[in-house]
């Protein structure tokens, strides 16, 4: 079984569930998971939505950085998914979830997904402030 078992880029609500069960594995001792929600602030300004666009190649690069991370990690599943399109303050805007034998690998492996998936994919988010106005974060 390949260890990366989701990777997606959706405009349509992201399922934690959905991605907690993609990394189920009867060897994994450890899973892990991590929920990025719209939050109502950034920088001390009131935000009332977000919207993220991707790059046409945004998921080939996801892929790579789950490749990267499945390289270096004993890990057994990895999973990630990110919305695009407009999104309200609370919802789940990026999950992803790692399991290993291990607890530490599978921390260690979630934590190394999120990040480098925020470094590196080209996803871009305009936010929205409750003063109308509006920033673009992220772009090249």
């Amino acid at each position: 079984m390949d260890v990366i078992r989701l990777l997606a880029l959706r405009d349509t609500p992201l399922d934690v569930d959905e991605v907690l069960a993609a990394v189920e594995d009867p060897r994994a001792g450890g899973v892990v998971s991590f929920t990025g929600l719209v939050r109502d602030h950034d920088g001390g300004r009131g935000v009332t939505e977000l919207e993220y666009s991707a790059h046409p190649d945004a998921e080939a690069a996801l892929r790579r950085v789950a490749e990267a991370v499945a390289a270096d990690l004993p890990v057994h599943g990895l999973a990630a998914a990110h919305r695009t399109g407009l999104l309200r303050v609370g919802d789940v805007a990026v999950v992803v979830a790692a399991s290993a034998s291990h607890r530490g690998e599978a921390f260690e492996a979630a934590r190394r997904l999120i990040d480098d998936l925020k470094a590196s994919v080209p996803i871009w988010k305009r936010q929205v402030f409750s003063d109308g106005e509006q920033e673009w974060v992220g772009t090249p």
